[in-house]
């Protein structure tokens, strides 16, 4: 098997808004959370509770996301001299 070598360099990657964009998917996590809320009976009779539950864990992770970006940032700030 030939060994795999790359025909260019990869790209930089894209910065953006990573706090605002990581809020933003929790903030939408919660929000479908909240609205099958009051489906929970319904959900647990056919089977489909997992559904609820997967929305409040994507919540929750993207609370840990929020907190580590934007200890992210902080340490970029402090690394480039900013803060």
């Amino acid at each position: 098997m030939a060994k795999w070598t790359p025909a260019h360099e990869a790209p930089e990657p894209l910065e953006g808004p990573v706090v605002a964009t990581v809020t933003g998917g929790t903030v939408i996590w919660f929000v479908l959370f909240l609205a099958q809320l009051p489906f929970y009976g319904r959900l647990d009779d056919s089977g489909h509770l997992w559904r609820l539950w997967t929305c409040l864990v994507g919540t929750g992770l993207g609370l840990f996301g929020i907190w580590y970006a934007r200890g992210r940032e902080a340490a970029i700030e402090r690394a480039a001299g900013k803060g």
